[in-house]
């Protein structure tokens, strides 16, 4: 995640796998708590798990498309 950037509720989460062959792991963002480079985003994952996260280099945050439904 680049320092420069901030991350909003209605983000997307993707976490890449750390082996071959290891699925990425998606959530969407539900709250961003923290200041800008300091983040920490309370994430609700794919199997519906919510936690907070603290992202790292493995982590990508892509913005929130529009007309996206929310669960």
């Amino acid at each position: 995640m680049n320092e420069n950037s901030q991350s909003h509720a209605g983000d997307v989460v993707v976490i890449h796998g750390h082996h071959i062959g290891e699925a990425e792991r998606t959530g969407e963002v539900l709250e961003v708590i923290g200041e800008l480079g300091h983040e920490h985003l309370r994430v609700r994952w794919e199997d519906g798990h919510e936690s907070i996260f603290y992202p790292s280099n493995d982590a990508v945050v892509r913005p929130a498309t529009k007309g996206r439904t929310k669960r």
